[in-house]
């Protein structure tokens, strides 16, 4: 007699359903776990005997096979450790079978019987979901896991807990959702001294999700300006916040099931490893382009990342999506960030500087930038240079609008475009806009496109460039208030086009 439980293994964020098989026959006694496993899923048996015998539940002494169907996917994780409890509790009729098979268990065992939280919980609740069975977790894991909705979510303390639960003795309370987290920020626009074109700039980019290249020497504000961009973006949406939410889950940065509508803001190191940004190494987990999904990766000391990473920063970009290559997998997660990238003009910073720049000058500050390839260059809709600002100033008042002021104008024209775009489903924002949509929606007035394409010849505008010039133009129109992309919207995206980098 065969008993089988029902756990879930992990492609990226989607989670593929695991028949847990439970077989006790007959035999030498042996406990065997086939089916693919790697060597944490190896280890559960002596987790889950250790855990029954902590409740006075001895083996029998016959032969336990194990099977993890389908057999020729890979299995990794120690969440595995619950549903094989399961499934041999089964199978040694302690609890009733059919109760089991209408239920995906994750969980790992301590060698007590508790259960100890686990990643992946989110994802795992929507499989849950989709294939009409309950989810049984760690009790930590039963908030995240309750977001769905959609299922009934049963978080246990101890594999004790789930043994009383199934025979009836003490029913548990399904779980509730955790708290809608919300991370009040201090930081506002005002704070920044000066620097106008640059938080323009970045409304822009706000407004449509646009990526940024800030330019300026050391100390001019680039990271400050940057810091301060989460302020006057919208709030997530309740589908990006699900989305964003799975990623989150599965690196394990979901703090005690709270999901947060606050759009993430990450700013990896330039030493970080491929594998840190893109995605991948052991297990391969997402990386710091999918932690930023519907959010802002900034990185600063742009041209001193490694030349590999940023190459592959260019599929990402187009696509939304990153694909981590394994020799038995190809593992794809989400990544639409809005991309911040700041530099210093050169190597020692001082390029504009004549009393503070290097002998080499004007030669290092082509070097320096060119570490930046012409296609990556030509992926950033606006280019901007951030001057240094004298320190005379930083006793005059504040200036400009209110990091409040801004993200109403932000969310007025993300409105618009939400409106714009409700019938495609590959696009949200002006950025994602192509095709035939994007010449429908961002077409110019006649002087707007008697403009745009003298531009274009004089600057050599490669086609990717020239719809990007069509992009901003739009969001400066959304920002508007105009139905209609005129000349003044043109010629602003176009001033932000060629500020830096002549090409593209």
């Amino acid at each position: 007699m065969v008993a089988r439980a029902y756990t879930v293994a992990f492609e990226g964020i989607e989670a593929r359903m695991v028949e847990v098989q439970c077989a006790v026959s007959p035999g030498m006694p042996n406990f065997a776990l086939v089916g693919l496993p790697d060597k944490a899923v190896s280890e559960a048996k002596e987790r889950v005997r250790s855990a029954l015998n902590a409740m006075s539940i001895a083996l029998p002494s016959k032969r336990i096979t194990i099977n993890l169907s389908p057999a020729d996917l890979p299995k990794e994780g120690s969440h595995f450790d619950l549903p094989i409890a399961l499934a041999l509790l089964a199978a040694l009729d302690i609890i009733p079978k059919d109760a089991v098979e209408g239920t995906v268990a994750l969980g790992e065992l301590s060698l007590d019987g508790k259960l100890i939280p686990v990643i992946g919980a989110l994802p795992a609740a929507m499989a849950a979901a989709e294939g009409d069975r309950a989810l049984l977790c760690p009790k930590a894991c039963g908030p995240e896991a309750a977001w769905v909705g959609a299922t009934q979510v049963i978080a246990a303390a101890t594999l004790d807990d789930v043994v009383r639960h199934y025979t009836g003795q003490s029913i548990i309370t399904p779980s509730e959702a955790g708290e809608v987290t919300s991370t009040a920020t201090s930081r506002d626009f005002r704070d920044v001294k000066g620097q106008e074109r640059a938080k323009r700039a970045l409304e822009i980019a706000a407004a449509g999700r646009h990526h940024v290249l800030m330019v300026g020497s050391p100390g001019s504000g680039k990271s400050m300006l940057a810091a301060r961009l989460p302020g006057i973006l919208p709030p997530l949406s309740a589908p990006e916040a699900l989305e964003t939410s799975m990623v989150h889950s599965l690196a394990g940065l979901l703090d005690e099931g709270g999901i947060s509508r606050v759009r993430p803001f990450r700013e990896p190191h330039h030493t970080a490893s491929m594998a840190a940004i893109v995605g991948g190494g052991r297990g391969a987990k997402p990386g710091e382009i999918s932690l930023a999904h519907n959010g802002v990766l900034f990185m600063d000391e742009f041209p001193e990342f490694p030349r590999t990473v940023l190459e592959t920063l260019r599929q990402p970009i187009e696509t939304g999506e990153v694909v981590v290559a394994r020799a038995n997998a190809h593992i794809r997660y989400p990544c639409r960030f809005l991309l911040v990238a700041a530099a210093n003009p050169c190597k020692c910073g001082y390029l504009t500087d004549p009393a503070r720049a290097c002998a080499r000058v004007p030669i290092c500050g082509e070097d320096y930038l060119g570490r930046i390839s012409g296609p990556l260059m030509d992926r950033f809709d606006l280019r901007i240079e951030v001057p240094p600002v004298a320190y005379t100033d930083l006793d005059l008042p504040a200036s400009g609008d209110a990091s409040a002021t801004v993200a109403t104008r932000v969310a007025k024209a993300r409105a618009v475009q939400a409106t714009r775009f409700e019938d495609h489903d590959n696009m949200r924002v002006n950025a994602d806009a192509e095709g035939a949509v994007l010449e429908d929606v961002a077409s110019p007035d006649a002087e707007g496109r008697d403009l745009l394409i003298r531009v274009a010849e004089r600057f050599g505008l490669t086609a990717r460039g020239y719809h990007r010039v069509l992009r901003v133009a739009r969001t400066i129109a959304d920002l508007d208030g105009s139905d209609q992309v005129r000349k003044p919207h043109v010629a602003e995206a176009v001033s932000y086009r060629v500020a830096i980098g002549a090409k593209g």
